[in-house]
């Protein structure tokens, strides 16, 4: 049975996950921007958490930790490489590594770019990948300490999962990436659709994380620089992807 997975919005625009196990009763938590409203949902559905996956430093994915632990003591978990600026860790992992929870294996993916060391945990069980900072609904995050070709090579690898996948990211930005979107890839039907879809979530009041990994290789133009189209657009037919996709996050860091 695959996991129930709990989205659960954090500050202003951040998004942490629960991942629950029913037969177990084991339940993960994919980062910890703030203590609060994890430890209220964590109250009004009765459960304990088991596991605390982390997937890199930035403070507003960790700093809620201290607080939950103190009522949560759970195992926590995350990268070896990024152990030097994480909170303590009782299990350090590296990409390809593998453990379980509630019966369901894990998969880490080194997603280094918008981080160096920055990871993603991909279910294959319940067909879901949390990959915070580095793919996001109709983005990816901005390359403060890695390079376009680190993060070219995330990306790629995060969409070679199945297109059933769901994507957990990080942060509510999918409005925003949309309005860039179209610049880029301007006669894409699938994109228009979507983001009337989003802006009509967003004047409601819904999430728009997850995502579906199909939808975004189809519209989230940091995962298509080796399409003609995105391609001409930019005026770069036939360059490597790098170059392209280093084009359009150069883009949309202007934007």
């Amino acid at each position: 049975m695959p996991l129930e997975i709990v989205t659960i919005p954090c500050l202003s625009d951040n998004y942490a996950f629960l991942a629950h196990d029913h037969a177990s009763g084991q339940t993960a938590l994919v980062d910890a921007p703030e203590a609060g409203p994890i430890l209220a949902e964590l109250t009004a559905r009765g459960w304990r958490l088991s596991h605390v996956l982390l997937t890199h430093h930035h403070w507003d994915h960790v700093d809620g930790l201290p607080g939950i632990l103190e009522q949560h003591p759970a195992q926590v978990i995350g990268a070896a490489a990024d152990a030097h600026r994480l909170p303590p860790l009782d299990k350090q992992v590296a990409d390809g590594d593998r453990f379980e929870i509630g019966g369901e294996p894990v998969e880490v993916l080194d997603v280094s770019g918008h981080t160096v060391g920055h990871v993603a945990y991909y279910m294959p069980k319940s067909a879901v990948v949390f990959t915070a900072d580095s793919l996001m609904a109709l983005g990816c995050g901005r390359l403060f300490e890695g390079d376009a070709a680190q993060m070219w090579t995330s990306l790629s690898k995060l969409a070679g999962l199945p297109d059933e996948t769901s994507v957990c990211s990080g942060h509510e930005y999918t409005q925003s990436n949309a309005r860039f979107a179209v610049t880029v890839d301007p006669d894409n039907t699938a994109l228009q659709q979507r983001v009337h879809e989003i802006d009509q979530a967003r004047a409601e009041g819904r999430a728009t994380v997850p995502s579906n990994l199909g939808v975004e290789k189809a519209t989230n133009p940091f995962l298509r620089a080796t399409d003609p189209k995105v391609q001409a657009q930019l005026g770069m037919v036939g360059a490597d992807p790098v170059a392209v996709f280093a084009e359009i996050r150069g883009r949309k860091d202007r934007f």
